[in-house]
C-alpha cells in the first residue's frame, strides 16, 4: 500500500525537525526553511525560463538548488549532514567568471530591478535570497549554525545579482540606473 503523503502529525500547528524535534509551524527554523524553499522555486522558474544558450548558468543554479537543499538539511539538523565549503568555492568561482565578462564599470552603478524577464525573475529571486540570509542570521543568534551557511547565502545573492546584469547585458537591454536628486 502507498504511504500518503499526509501525516496529519502537523494539524494543530506543530512540525518535526530531521532530528525529531518537534517546533510550532511559526517558528524561526521554519520561517527560513520556508525562505529556502521559496528560493529553489523561483531559481526553478528561472532555470525553466532561460534558454538553452544559458545552459552553463542553468546548470550553476540547478546544483544551487542541491546546495540549498543540503544547507536545508543541516537547518533542520538531520543528523550527519554537513555543509561543505567546496559548496561555496563553486559559487564564487561561477560569480568571478561572470564579473570577469560584465568588465569593470558595472559595480559603480545602482540599477533598477528588471529588464528582461528573466532579469527580473533573477531580481525577485536575488530578494528573496537577501531575506533568506536575513532569516537565517536572526536564527543563528537562537542556535548554532554554521557561518558557511551564512557566507554561502550572501555570496548567493551577489551571483544572482551579477548574473541579471550579464542577462541584460547579453540580451542588449540597456539598464535604467536610479539617479538621485540632490
Amino acid at each position: 500500500m502507498m504511504s500518503s503523503i499526509s501525516t496529519k502529525t502537523g494539524d494543530c500547528g506543530q512540525t518535526s525537525l530531521a532530528n525529531g524535534q518537534r517546533v510550532a509551524k511559526d517558528s524561526l527554523v521554519m520561517e527560513v526553511i520556508g525562505t529556502l524553499d521559496e528560493l529553489s522555486s523561483w531559481m526553478g522558474l528561472v532555470i525553466a525560463h532561460a534558454k538553452s544558450d544559458f545552459l552553463p548558468h542553468k546548470n550553476t543554479l540547478g546544483q544551487v538548488q542541491q546546495d540549498l537543499y543540503q544547507l536545508s538539511a543541516v537547518i533542520v539538523k538531520a543528523p550527519g549532514v554537513k555543509f561543505r565549503k567546496l559548496a561555496l568555492g563553486r559559487l564564487e568561482k561561477q560569480a568571478e567568471m561572470i564579473q570577469a565578462l560584465l568588465g569593470d564599470r558595472w559595480h559603480s552603478k545602482f540599477l533598477q530591478p528588471g529588464g528582461t524577464k528573466l532579469a527580473a525573475q533573477l531580481d525577485i529571486t536575488r530578494t528573496v535570497c537577501r531575506r533568506c540570509e536575513r532569516l537565517a542570521f536572526k536564527y543563528s543568534q537562537q542556535t548554532r549554525v554554521p557561518v558557511l551557511i551564512l557566507q554561502y547565502l550572501n555570496r548567493l545573492s551577489d551571483y544572482l545579482y551579477l548574473l541579471r546584469c550579464y542577462i541584460n547585458l547579453d540580451q542588449k537591454y540597456c539598464e535604467k540606473q536610479f539617479i538621485l536628486d540632490k
